[in-house]
């Protein structure tokens, strides 16, 4: 088991960790779940505390689970939830605030502040992106301007700022190193994604200063090692990169024009665009898909908020079903004469709207709808929104044809969803083997780095196919469906057309 990597999977509702043997397969895994914190309608806080405790504990679960307890694990990979932002001390490791999600909006006037003074052009010419809350930038800014002092400590050089990645690589290191990789700091919005550097003129609009900045390396690089204590040896940090671009790494996604979607919390679509960044006219977002050897690929992302997070609604907030397994059951079981559209715009909208003061509805209620029809509208949500995605995408690079969409995350488990996926976007939908994609590609950006694992070729080669959902519905039934969606968004908008 020599060929061995830990890949640590820190996601927004708990943190994994997966140890993948030689042949790319999980030999040993730990999860855990921590808790959400919403102090204030649309913000969303995590303790940084539990971040690290639990990512401590499932890597001890996971090679522990290991043959030979992880004896063979040669490094160590990182994916992580995307945006999330947190600031601490350099001198003793405290944060001065909790992490703030990627989800959360406190920031929304500030982003309609910046774009009523037109700057929106300016930061998405340079960082792919759009002004949103979603991003890291405005956070940092409201975490410098809301925390008592914070500034004032910012600006003598003292704190340091991060994504979660930046995080775990200063608290595994035991604070010797604070780096995050090129795809995590393009989500910043003060990150110029076509000259791989911090944009100084961004950072002094958002009143960021550039001490507080970690250092940017390729997605395989080296990161330091892991504090002997740990582990109970030191292990190399050989691989990072956000949790969609991961995927796409996982997902084999290596040639322009192919493209993955993962459905966990949220749903994110990207397409590989190689090496020329194309800017989007249809508010996707143009990103960082990975850097390899100092060579950029980019790639057309689409981000959904709500995906998986709306069966947790179905479970937790309404209590109509007691595990999200059951979600399948009740969709195949509902009237089909009844059309009911969920618009999950719990946090605002994504892509392509991007209207944050959009909040959920649904629509097409009788008195006959019951749990059966809200479970299908929640899951068939998760398919219209793809489609939108991939219809922006496709008005974006006209060259691309239809894609097969390679998808991963929890939802793909229900055969009901990747079948209405595939009947709505007329188009096939491949589930991998391997259904752990995202940390399968922090484990091969490690793994290719440490030499133990195959390069980009040979790793393709190796992707399986678990099953093919191929498209089944007319085109008139298709059409059908997404005008009756189209319509309901449309109504769910806060500026409608």
């Amino acid at each position: 088991m020599a060929g061995c990597v830990l890949a640590i999977d820190q996601g927004t509702t708990s943190s994994r960790a997966i140890v993948f043997g030689e042949d790319f397969t999980p030999v040993g895994a730990g999860q855990q779940e921590f808790p959400q914190h919403f102090p204030r309608s649309g913000w969303v806080e995590h303790s940084p505390s539990d971040i690290w405790d639990s990512t401590l504990r499932v890597c001890r679960e996971a090679l522990k689970k290991a043959p030979d307890e992880g004896a063979g694990v040669a490094a160590i990979g990182i994916t992580n939830q995307r945006e999330t932002t947190l600031v601490w001390d350099r001198s003793t490791g405290e944060p001065v605030y909790n992490a703030i999600v990627w989800q959360d909006r406190r920031t929304s006037d500030a982003c309609a502040r910046l774009r009523r003074e037109g700057l929106e052009d300016t930061f998405s010419a340079r960082t792919g992106l759009l002004l949103d809350p979603y991003f890291s930038g405005t956070k940092i800014a409201w975490i410098l301007d809301n925390v008592e002092g914070v500034r004032d400590r910012a600006e003598r050089g003292e704190l340091a700022f991060g994504t979660v990645d930046t995080w775990l690589i200063w608290q595994l290191t035991e604070g010797k190193v604070h780096a995050t990789d090129a795809t995590n700091a393009s989500r910043t919005l003060i990150y110029n994604i076509h000259e791989n550097a911090w944009d100084e003129e961004l950072c002094r609009i958002l009143r960021i200063p550039l001490s507080l900045l970690p250092q940017v390396k390729d997605s395989s690089d080296d990161f330091g090692t892991s504090a002997p204590d740990l582990f109970g040896r030191p292990l190399p940090i050989l691989g990072v990169a956000g949790d969609q671009q991961a995927a796409t790494v996982g997902q084999a996604c290596f040639r322009p024009g192919m493209v993955k979607s993962t459905y966990g919390t949220g749903c994110f679509a990207l397409m590989n665009t190689g090496e020329t960044p194309v800017r989007s006219k249809n508010r996707m977002l143009t990103t960082i898909a990975y850097r390899l050897d100092g060579r950029t690929t980019y790639a057309l992302e689409g981000s959904i908020f709500i995906a998986g997070a709306a069966v947790q609604w179905l479970r937790d907030g309404l209590g109509l079903i007691e595990e999200a397994g059951q979600t399948q059951g009740l969709a195949e079981q509902a009237d089909p004469n009844q059309e009911v559209y969920l618009v999950p715009a719990f946090v605002g909208l994504g892509a392509p709207y991007w209207d944050a003061e959009a909040r959920g509805a649904m629509f097409g209620l009788t008195r006959n709808t019951g749990p059966r029809e809200i479970a299908r509208a929640v899951l068939q949500s998760v398919g219209f929104q793809t489609c939108d995605l991939v219809d922006a995408m496709r008005a974006d690079w006209p060259d691309a044809e239809r894609p097969v969409l390679r998808v991963d995350g929890g939802m793909t488990a229900s055969d009901w969803t990747m079948q209405f996926l595939a009947d709505i976007l007329g188009a096939p939908v491949d589930r991998p083997i391997v259904a752990e994609t995202t940390a399968l590609g922090a484990a091969w950006l490690a793994g290719s780095k440490a030499g133990i694992w195959p390069g980009a070729d040979a790793f393709s080669e190796k992707w399986k196919l678990e099953r093919r959902f191929e498209p089944g519905l007319s085109d008139r039934g298709r059409t059908r469906l997404l005008a009756g969606w189209s319509d309901a968004v449309n109504r769910t908008r806060s500026t409608p057309d």
